[in-house]
């Protein structure tokens, strides 16, 4: 039994990280991709340390609410229905907190002017390195590669 329960546990941490690995490289890094619990919610107990059993007690969870039919595995059209839920989870909590950032007259929703007014020109002025009031080809393509070579840096780092 016990080795079973750790076999069903690694598979779906195996799992669960492959998922993470999709969903994060479909995003290319934004919003903090990756499945991310936090501690109290992997210490079942609240004894303030996670065990083993916690452990796999939490991926069995994870495992079985992702079996929709309850057949003991996780087919192709299981897999993209939990994907695609977890995706519309962190979408919706990034919107709130764009809308918590911006929303300058606290009206539940985002103007032009309330999206533009953070940056007020900077970032073009930013991407405008030689200063002649446009973006060339090449100035773009610079801030390309320094976005993806920040993203780079950001996944090692975590």
């Amino acid at each position: 039994m016990k080795k079973t329960a750790l076999m069903v546990g690694l598979t779906t941490a195996i799992l669960a990280g492959g998922l993470s690995v999709a969903q994060a490289d479909s995003h290319k890094g934004k919003m903090g991709m990756g499945m991310r619990h936090s501690f109290e919610e992997l210490d079942a107990d609240a004894d303030g340390k996670i065990t083993p059993e916690e452990m796999t007690a939490h991926m069995q969870a994870r495992f079985e609410g992702a079996d929709s039919d309850g057949d003991g595995a996780l087919s192709k059209d299981e897999l993209v229905a939990r994907m695609t839920e977890r995706q519309a989870e962190r979408m919706a909590a990034y919107a709130d907190h764009m809308i918590e950032r911006h929303d300058a007259n606290s009206d539940g929703k985002l103007s032009p002017d309330e999206m533009q007014a953070r940056n007020k020109g900077k970032m073009f002025e930013k991407i405008d390195a030689d200063g002649d009031g446009a973006i060339s080809k090449e100035e773009f393509s610079e801030m390309r590669g320094k976005h993806h070579g920040m993203m780079k840096d950001k996944k090692a780092s975590e």
